[in-house]
């Protein structure tokens, strides 16, 4: 699941870096959710949050099976 989770995320990557964010994988676990870490203007943003649950983890749902939750670390 890790390498189809990957492969979702270079699809964010490239909206992020228009904003001078990026998006770093740090794990998936067996039930499901996914660690990730936001970085550049993406970390300190006000909004990450509501990218990460409204943006991410809604795309990541969609694009692989058996992802359950997106959280940042």
């Amino acid at each position: 699941m890790r390498e189809q989770v990957e492969k979702a995320l270079e699809q964010v990557r490239a909206a992020l870096a228009a904003d001078g964010g990026n998006v770093e994988l740090i794990d998936v676990t067996e039930d499901g959710v996914v660690k990730v870490k936001l970085t550049g203007a993406c970390g300190c943003c006000p909004m990450s949050q509501m990218t990460l649950k409204m943006g991410i983890e809604k795309m990541l749902k969609r694009a692989v099976p058996g992802v359950k939750e997106v959280v940042s670390v």
